[in-house]
């Protein structure tokens, strides 16, 4: 290549490196120009938040100081006189020239007082709190620096904003700070109230203090750094006070505690209304536990709450599985295992709607439960006002019992009232018409529309009226009815005549339920027979007066041919001039007459003693005396029949108090029916014997007997029998003694004799005896 050439390849790069260089160079001056004014715009923006820093400090009264591990110090702000004052405070003996550095000043003074808390702060970034004078001292650790701050007064000292200082002072709850030692700081007015201090200066001269049992609420929370709450009652002012207290570190210190703030808020009316409410549920569920039904509540988790007594008795269930407060749903369970649920085809589709009444808002209707047991319970399902739902059980098995009972007696009432004749009806207390049968509406010729429409007693005394127009009578009944007087409510009765001629028999009863039964009925039929009656009585009475003077009158007069024929036919026995053959006839005219006089004398005796004209004579009759004359009398009339007569009387016999004289003609007349009864070989016994209140004679005889047909009128008087007579012997025996207060009976079996018992007490009881006069 020619030196041409080259010189101008040379001269061609010289140019463009020129021209790359130049355009290197444009661009680095751009980026360095760039970069500047970044630079000077970031540091404008550090001076301004600096000047907006500066500011924000110096609008508070506290001083901020950043310290150094060599012990520099680089910052300072606060207000002008807040600084100074710090320094006369803290070093009063430290000149103020312009060369002093006020941050070193302070800092120093802050070292000189407690230089192991500031070494801690700045060397291992441990935070203190400190009291200098009237000055707070906070130590913090912040982005690598340790940092001061100085607050002054007693706001600052409890570490809290100024602001927030004033808004605690005016807070009504008690509110305070104090030191790692419980020395108190600062405290609020309320505080102050509360212990009865003017000024937190009187308060720590006093050594007073909010609760002392408090005190270790604050020092733990102080000791470990956390927050502490604690429950407290106080007694101030005559009443008794409770507290929360809640105790906020603020900081620890190097020592291991630092300040807290303290809290108390008043829990008294809350307590006052947990201890209300606690007792209203102690009385509540006490109550609950003297019902007889069974109630049991279940909470909104449908875990059981409560129970009482008759729930655990009523389903007998173990009470330590109910105090375990088992779900709905497992008592369910547990019941069905029991038997004590109703026995259903679907039980899980049961059990679901049981458990869907917690969603209902209305107590649902009552429901019934027919246990397998034979029970029926009752059962109300109603939300809780505290959630959940309560259920109430009743054991109705006897109600309904009652009822059932209660409804067949309504109906047998109501049925045998409507079979009675006589019109009845029931009126309440209140008048009103309760009850009434058919009678009732035919008797007074209404309907029972009509007597329903009524429905009172006056509107049912006014239909009545038409037939018995009696104002007084209905008067008196709607007093019966009406009053509630005792003396009004008697039973009474009356009559009364109807329009129509018939007499009306009426009558009232109260009834134990405050009910007044009145009853009428037709007594004309009744009325008109009983004069009927009477004047048959009447009639029968004076034809007994007739007969008893008829009997009288034919007895005395036939009593004087028969002495005679008597006489006559003794007369003619003792004549020497007849032969054999006619004294017999003599002698039998005279035993016939005899028997006819004896007869006329039973007779008589009967009217006697129908008139109740028979008097005994009483007096000491001795029944062996009595047997005596007996045998005497009637031994030769049984031995003259081939028979033989005894007497068998009991040792030591009392003797009876008695008519010796009526009980001998009762004797006669057995003995003569026995020997009349008696053959050839016959036995007639008299016995007596004696317990201690009567004395039994027993006459027997081996006759042919008497039939049992027979043996009940035995004793009737007129009447024929087998064994011949009148027919009034008998009939006079039992009479006789009768009078004496005893009684007669006959034992005997046909073919074997018979036996006649009389009973006669040891001491006559009879209107018939005669006064005896007593002698003391």
């Amino acid at each position: 290549m020619a030196e041409a050439e080259i010189a101008y390849v040379a001269a061609a790069g010289a140019a463009g490196l020129a021209l790359a260089v130049s355009a290197w160079a444009l661009r680095l001056r751009a980026g360095l120009a760039a970069r500047e004014a970044a630079v000077e715009a970031a540091a404008a923006r550090q001076k301004r938040a600096e000047a907006e820093r500066d500011g924000a400090l110096s609008a508070f009264d506290d001083i901020r100081i950043g310290l150094v591990a060599g012990g520099g110090v680089f910052s300072l702000a606060g207000a002008a006189e807040t600084v100074a004052a710090a320094r006369l405070a803290l070093a009063p003996e430290t000149p103020t020239t312009e060369t002093d550095d006020d941050a070193v000043i302070l800092a120093a003074a802050v070292h000189a007082n407690h230089p192991e808390a500031v070494r801690g702060l700045v060397e291992r970034g441990v935070a203190f709190d400190l009291t200098i004078d009237d000055w707070a001292v906070e130590g913090r650790p912040a982005g690598g620096l340790a940092w001061l701050r100085l607050s002054p007064g007693q706001a600052a000292s409890t570490g809290v904003d100024p602001g927030l200082g004033l808004l605690t002072d005016a807070s009504p709850a008690p509110t305070w700070v104090v030191d790692a030692t419980g020395g108190l700081i600062w405290a609020n007015r309320a505080w102050l109230a509360e212990v009865g201090a003017d000024t937190v200066d009187q308060a720590r001269e006093r050594a007073l203090s909010f609760d002392r049992g408090a005190e270790p609420i604050l020092a733990e929370a102080g000791r470990i750094g956390t927050r502490q709450e604690g429950f407290r009652w106080t007694t101030g002012g005559g009443r008794r006070r409770a507290w929360r207290i809640v105790a906020e570190p603020l900081a620890v210190s190097v020592e291991g505690g630092g300040a807290v703030l303290a809290f108390a808020i008043d829990m008294t009316e809350a307590e006052e209304t947990r201890d209300t409410l606690r007792r209203h549920v102690e009385a509540h569920d006490e109550t609950l536990n003297h019902l007889a039904d069974a109630v049991a509540i279940f909470g909104p988790s449908k875990r059981l709450a409560f129970h009482n007594t008759a729930f655990q008795t009523l389903f007998n269930i173990d009470p330590a599985w109910l105090d375990e407060r088992p779900t709905h749903a497992e008592l369910l369970d547990r019941l069905r295992q029991k038997r004590q649920l109703p026995e259903v085809i679907d039980y899980a589709g049961w059990k679901a709607t049981e458990l869907d009444f917690y969603g209902a808002s209305e107590a649902a209707p009552d429901d019934s439960w027919s246990l397998p047991d034979g029970r029926t319970l009752r059962v109300v399902r109603q939300p809780h006002p505290l959630g959940g739902i309560l259920l109430l059980f009743s054991d109705i098995t006897d109600e309904l019992k009652l009822r059932s009972r209660y409804n067949a007696q309504i109906q047998v009432q109501t049925a045998t009232l409507d079979k009675l004749n006589d019109a009845v009806a029931v009126f309440g207390s209140d008048g009103r018409l309760r009850l009434h049968n058919e009678a009732f509406e035919t008797f007074w010729g209404l309907s029972n529309d009509q007597l329903v429409e009524a429905g009172d007693f006056d509107a049912v005394a006014e239909l009545a009226k038409a037939a018995m127009p009696d104002a007084g009578l209905w008067l008196g009944l709607k007093a019966r009815v009406a009053d509630p007087d005792p003396e009004s409510r008697v039973a009474v009765s009356g009559e009364a005549r109807t329009t129509d001629g018939r007499i009306a028999a009426w009558q009232t009863r109260p009834l134990p339920d405050g009910a007044t039964l009145v009853a009428f009925s037709d007594v004309t039929a009744r009325r008109e027979l009983e004069q009927a009656l009477a004047a048959k009585a009447a009639a029968l009475e004076e034809s007994q007066a007739l007969k008893r003077e008829f009997v009288g009158s034919v007895s005395y007069e036939l009593r004087t041919p028969l002495t005679t024929i008597v006489g006559y036919s003794e007369l003619l026995e003792t004549l020497g001039d007849l032969n054999e053959r006619n004294r017999q006839h003599a002698g039998a005219i005279r035993v016939a007459a005899s028997q006819l006089a004896r007869s006329i004398d039973d007779v008589l005796d009967m009217a006697q003693i129908d008139a109740g004209e028979m008097e005994l004579t009483l007096g000491d009759v001795r029944i062996a005396d009595l047997f005596g004359d007996a045998v005497e009398r009637f031994r030769p009339r049984v031995e003259g029949r081939g028979g033989v007569l005894r007497a068998l009387a009991a040792a030591r016999l009392p003797a009876i108090r008695g008519d010796a004289r009526r009980i001998g003609q009762a004797l006669d007349h057995l003995l003569e029916n026995a020997v009349r009864a008696i053959s050839e070989g016959g036995l007639v016994t008299l016995k007596a014997e004696a317990n201690e209140t009567e004395v039994r004679i027993r006459v027997e005889d081996t006759g042919r007997g008497i039939p049992y047909h027979l043996q009940a009128h035995v004793f009737d008087r007129f009447v024929r029998r087998d064994r011949g007579g009148p027919g009034v012997g008998l009939a006079l025996v039992k009479a006789l003694v009768e009078l004496h207060g005893g009684w007669a009976e006959v034992e005997s079996e046909p073919g074997k004799g018979a036996a006649f018992i009389l009973h006669l007490p040891i001491e006559a009881v009879s209107d018939a005896a005669a006064p005896e006069l007593l002698l003391g």
